[in-house]
C-alpha cells in the first residue's frame, strides 16, 4: 500500500510539505503542490480519512438514524440526505432503528463513538436519555420528521393539519360522516399529531370520533390490518379508514380483501405519507403527500450550519393532499397542487388537493 513517505520521495519533498499539500496549506509553493499531486495521482495514493480526522477533528461524516428503513417514506428520506450531504462534502452512515428504541440509542452511540460530524435523527419515542444527553454535550445534531419536546436541536418536518382538514373536508362533501382513524404510536410525536388534527377536522365538520373509531398502530402493516379488522367488526363499521401512515394503510387494504370487500365500494380508505405505489392499487389511494426530498435535504443544510458554525434554523413544510379513487371519487383533470396554508371550512371545496386520474399517476414531485 502506497504511504505518504512514498509520495513524498516521488515528489521529492518531505512529508510535511506532502501533508500540508493534502491538507490544502496556503504555505506550500505551487512547483512544489504540483509535484506533489502528480507524485499522488501516480502512485495512486489515498488519504488515511481516519488519521486525518484525529488531526483535524473532523471526519466529514454525518450520521442518519431513521425509524424504519422499509417504509418508503424513510427510504426516500434517506436518499436525499445522501444526495445533500455527498453535494456539500459529506458522507453518510445510516442506522435503522426499525421503530424500536433501544435500536434507536445503540445506533446513536456506535455513530457518536465513530466521531461523526453532526446526527440527523427521526426518533422512534420521545424518551430519550441519550438523545437530551448528546444535545447537552454540544452534539451537532437535527431532527426531522419527527421530534423529541424538550430537547433544543432543530427539527426539520412537514406540518400536515392543513392537508388532513383538507381531506376530512373532502369526506364530508362525498357524504362520509362515519370516519375512523388507525393511528401511529402515542409515544412519537407524529403518532399524536395526526390523531389530534383529525379530531380537530372532524369538530369542524359537525362530526365525532368515537373511541372504537380510533385504531392504534405502530407504523406496521400488521397493526393497520388487524385495526381494519376490528372496525370491520363493529355493528357500525365506519365509512372510511384513515390510516396515519403508509403501511398501515397497505395492512387495512389486505384486510378489507380478505373480507371480500371493496374498496371503496364498501368501506373508502385514505393515507397519509403518499407513496409512488398508491397510484398503482385498484383503486388508486387518496392520501396526504409530504415534501419528502425536501425535508432530506433541509435538514441536511441546517446541521451542516450547525457543523460549521453558523445559526441553524428549524423548518417547517406543509404536506398537501392527493385526491384519487380510494373514497368514492369521480375521476377529474388533474390540478396543480396548492400547499395548505389555512383553515379550509368543512362546507366548502379544499383549494390545496392535487386530483388525480389514473391517466397521470405521477403526483408527489417532491419525493421524484
Amino acid at each position: 500500500m502506497t504511504s505518504i513517505k512514498d509520495v513524498a520521495a516521488e515528489a521529492g519533498v518531505s512529508v510535511a510539505t506532502v501533508s500540508r499539500v493534502l491538507n490544502e496549506h496556503p504555505s506550500v509553493s505551487e512547483d512544489a503542490r504540483a509535484r506533489v499531486l502528480a507524485a499522488v495521482a501516480s502512485l495512486g495514493y489515498r488519504p488515511n480519512a481516519v488519521a486525518r480526522s484525529l488531526r483535524t477533528d473532523q471526519t466529514r461524516t454525518l450520521g442518519l438514524v431513521i425509524s424504519d428503513v422499509l417504509n418508503p417514506y424513510f427510504t426516500e428520506l434517506a436518499r436525499s440526505v445522501e444526495e445533500e450531504a455527498r453535494a456539500l462534502g459529506y458522507s453518510v452512515i445510516i442506522g435503522n432503528a426499525d421503530e424500536r428504541p433501544d435500536l434507536q440509542d445503540h445506533h446513536v452511540r456506535t455513530l457518536l463513538d465513530r466521531r461523526i460530524d453532526g446526527l440527523l435523527v427521526s426518533p422512534t419515542d420521545g424518551g430519550s436519555p441519550l438523545m437530551l444527553d448528546a444535545a447537552r454535550a454540544g452534539t451537532p445534531m437535527v431532527f426531522v420528521d419527527r421530534w423529541i419536546p424538550g430537547v433544543d436541536v432543530p427539527v426539520v418536518r412537514a406540518d400536515g393539519r392543513g392537508a388532513v382538514r383538507d381531506l376530512v373536508t373532502h369526506l364530508h362533501r362525498l357524504g362520509h360522516r362515519r370516519l375512523a382513524i388507525i393511528a401511529g404510536p402515542a409515544a412519537t410525536t407524529t403518532g399524536q399529531e395526526r390523531v389530534a388534527a383529525f379530531r380537530e377536522a372532524l369538530e369542524e365538520c359537525g362530526l365525532d370520533l368515537p373511541d372504537q373509531y380510533i385504531g392504534q398502530g405502530d407504523f406496521q402493516a400488521a397493526s393497520g390490518r388487524r385495526a381494519t379488522e376490528r372496525f370491520l367488526d363493529l355493528a357500525e363499521p365506519p365509512q372510511v379508514v384513515f390510516a396515519a401512515d403508509n403501511l398501515m394503510a397497505l395492512g387495512a387494504l389486505d384486510a378489507v380483501r380478505a373480507r371480500g370487500l371493496r374498496v371503496p365500494d364498501d368501506i373508502a380508505l385514505a393515507a397519509f405519507d403518499d407513496i409512488r405505489w398508491f397510484v398503482h392499487t385498484d383503486p388508486p389511494i387518496t392520501a396526504i403527500a409530504q415534501p419528502t426530498g425536501e425535508l432530506g435535504r433541509a435538514a441536511v443544510r441546517a446541521l451542516v450550519d450547525r457543523i460549521e458554525g453558523r445559526a441553524p434554523r428549524s423548518v417547517t413544510l406543509p404536506a398537501r393532499l392527493v385526491v384519487r379513487r380510494s373514497c368514492g371519487e369521480n375521476p377529474v383533470p388533474s390540478e396543480n397542487p396548492v400547499p395548505s396554508e389555512s383553515p379550509v371550512p368543512c362546507e366548502t371545496p379544499a383549494t390545496n388537493a392535487t386530483a388525480e386520474t389514473n391517466e397521470n399517476p405521477v403526483t408527489n414531485r417532491s419525493q421524484s
